[in-house]
C-alpha cells in the first residue's frame, strides 16, 4: 500500500462498523413481536419513516381509528437510522429533477414540499422529539468549473419561477461559510433543508405513535398479503393481522404487492463519521452556520456537521448488488471506506490527523425517476409508496399523506398531481439490469471527468427519463 493510502487507512483503524446514529444510549428497547391474531382499521407495514409517519398522521386525522404497525426488525434500524440526516423540502429529488419531469406541477410541488417540511418541524416541537433539528439549509457546492454554470442556470430558472430563499455564492463567499480549497462556488438553499439526528427522529415518532394509541409490534415481518372478506389479512411469523386497509412502507424491501417490485432496485450507500473536532479544527473549517453540503458531481458526496461537532461524510459510491438482493453482507465495504477517507482529506486537508469513529452502509430504494411513486392494490384497500432514492427523510411524510388520501378514496391536491398519478419505468430483469446500471455508472463517472459532457448513452437515458442514483 502506498504511503498516502496508508495514511487514509490509519484514519479508519478505530472506526466501529456500525451507524453512528444507532450507536446511541437513547435507543429504546425492542417491543414484543406479534403472537396470535390482531384486528384493526389500518395496518401499517414497516417501521421506518414511511410507516411511522403514516401511523401518526392516521391517528391525527382520526383519533378513533384503530392502527397497528408491524416492523420486521426494530423501528429505525434500516435506512431511517443510517442516512445523513438531511431533511429536505424537495419532494422531487431536487428542483432540477422535478422541473424536468413535471414542469406544469412544479410550483405546486415546491409549495407542498415547503408545507411538508414546516409540518415536520411542527411535529418535532409538538411531540418534544429530541433529534437535534436545525433549519440550517443546504449548500450545493461546485468543485469543477462546469458545475458553476449548472448551479447558475438552476438559480436563474428557480428565480424566474418565483422561488426565493436561494443565494448564489462565489468562491470567496462559499469558502467564508465552509473552508475547503476544492470549493469554487455554491448555491445555498437557506430554508429548504433541515439537519437532524435521523435515528432519534424515528425513535421519537415511535413514541409519539404509541402515545396516540398505535399498537407497534417489532421483530414481526409481514410475509403474505391476501384479501379477507371486506378487508385484508397479513400473515406474520407467529400470527396474522386482519385490517380494513393496509399501508405499505417497506421501501427497499420486497413489496407485498409483487407487481410493484420491478419499479425499485436497492443501491448501497456508505458513510463515515469523524471523531469530535477540536476548537482549533473547527476554526480551520469555519462552518459556523452548520449547513448541510453536497457537491454537484454525478458521483457526489454529502456531508454535514453534527451537534457534537463531528463531520459525517458519505456518498460517491452507489453499489448495486447483482439480482437486487438486500443482504447484510453489503452493509460494509472497506474499499469504499478507504475511498471516502481519501476524498475527505482532499476536501479538508487542514484536518489531517483526524480519525473516523464509525463507518457503515445501508440500502436505499431507488427508482428510475429518482423520486417516490404511489399506488393502490386490491381494489383500493392497500396503498403503497416507494422509490424515495435517498431523499426520504422529509418526503416520506408527504408519501404518508398520499397513501392515506388514496385509501380514503377522496381526491385531494396531492392525488391530483401527475407525480402521484404516474409511475416510473420499471427496471428490466437480470442480467439486463446489471449491465445497464453498470454502463450508466461508467458513463456518469466519465461525464464527471469530462466537464460534465454526457455521452450518447446518457443522452438516450435522458430522453427516456431513465437514470440511476442514490
Amino acid at each position: 500500500m502506498a504511503p498516502a493510502a496508508m495514511t487514509f487507512a490509519s484514519s479508519l483503524s478505530d472506526a466501529q462498523p456500525l451507524s453512528y446514529w444507532l450507536d446511541d444510549p437513547a435507543k429504546p428497547g425492542a417491543l414484543p413481536a406479534l403472537t396470535g391474531d390482531e384486528h384493526c382499521d389500518l395496518l401499517v407495514v414497516g417501521g421506518g419513516y414511511s410507516g411511522l409517519w403514516t401511523a401518526l398522521l392516521a391517528k391525527e386525522r382520526n383519533p378513533g381509528r384503530d392502527v397497528v404497525l408491524i416492523e420486521g426488525r426494530e423501528v429505525g434500524w434500516a435506512a431511517s437510522g443510517r442516512n445523513g440526516g438531511f431533511c429536505a423540502a424537495s419532494l422531487t429529488h431536487g428542483f432540477g429533477n422535478g422541473l424536468a419531469r413535471w414542469p406544469g406541477d412544479m410550483v405546486k410541488l415546491e409549495e407542498l414540499g415547503e408545507r411538508n417540511l414546516d409540518a415536520i418541524e411542527a411535529a418535532v416541537e409538538r411531540y418534544s422529539i429530541d433529534c437535534d433539528f436545525e433549519r440550517t439549509g443546504e449548500i450545493d457546492v461546485a468543485t469543477e468549473p462546469h458545475q458553476l454554470e449548472e448551479l447558475r442556470e438552476m438559480y436563474e430558472e428557480a428565480t424566474r419561477l418565483g422561488f426565493t430563499g436561494l443565494e448564489l455564492l462565489d468562491q470567496d463567499a462559499v469558502r467564508a461559510e465552509v473552508n475547503s480549497p476544492t470549493f469554487l462556488g455554491g448555491l445555498w438553499d437557506r430554508r429548504g433543508v433541515a439537519m437532524l439526528h435521523p435515528a432519534r427522529l424515528a425513535w421519537g415518532l415511535k413514541q409519539a405513535c404509541q402515545d396516540l394509541g398505535v399498537r407497534i409490534y417489532e421483530n414481526t415481518t409481514g410475509r403474505q398479503l391476501a384479501s379477507s372478506g371486506a378487508g385484508m389479512a397479513v400473515r406474520t411469523p407467529y400470527g396474522r393481522v386482519f385490517a380494513r386497509h393496509v399501508a405499505l412502507g417497506t421501501n427497499v424491501f420486497p413489496s407485498l404487492v409483487k407487481r410493484v417490485r420491478s419499479y425499485t432496485v436497492p443501491v448501497y450507500d456508505y458513510a463515515l463519521m469523524t471523531e469530535p473536532l477540536s476548537p482549533e479544527q473547527l476554526s480551520a473549517i469555519g462552518w459556523k452556520r452548520r449547513q448541510g453540503l453536497g457537491d454537484s458531481a454525478n458521483q457526489f458526496h454529502y456531508f454535514r456537521i453534527t451537534a457534537d461537532h463531528r463531520i459525517l461524510w458519505g456518498g460517491y459510491d452507489a453499489i448495486y448488488p447483482y439480482g437486487g438482493k438486500v443482504s447484510a453482507e453489503m452493509d460494509h465495504r472497506p474499499e469504499t471506506y478507504l475511498k471516502l477517507a481519501e476524498h475527505f482529506f482532499r476536501c479538508f486537508p487542514q484536518l489531517e490527523g483526524l480519525r473516523f469513529s464509525h463507518a457503515w452502509g445501508g440500502a436505499i430504494d431507488t427508482c428510475s425517476r429518482f423520486s417516490a411513486f404511489f399506488g393502490t392494490a386490491h381494489g383500493g384497500k392497500v396503498a403503497y409508496a416507494a422509490g424515495y432514492t435517498g431523499l426520504g427523510v422529509g418526503a416520506t411524510r408527504f408519501g404518508a399523506d398520499v397513501m392515506l388520501d388514496l385509501l380514503s378514496g377522496e381526491p385531494t391536491e396531492r392525488t391530483e398531481l401527475e407525480m402521484v398519478r404516474s409511475k416510473p419505468l420499471p427496471f428490466p430483469p437480470e442480467p439486463v439490469a446489471w449491465a445497464g446500471i453498470g454502463l450508466t455508472k461508467w458513463a456518469l463517472a466519465r461525464a464527471d471527468a469530462n466537464g460534465g459532457r454526457r455521452n450518447v448513452w446518457l443522452k438516450a437515458m435522458d430522453r427516456l427519463g431513465l437514470g440511476f442514483d442514490s
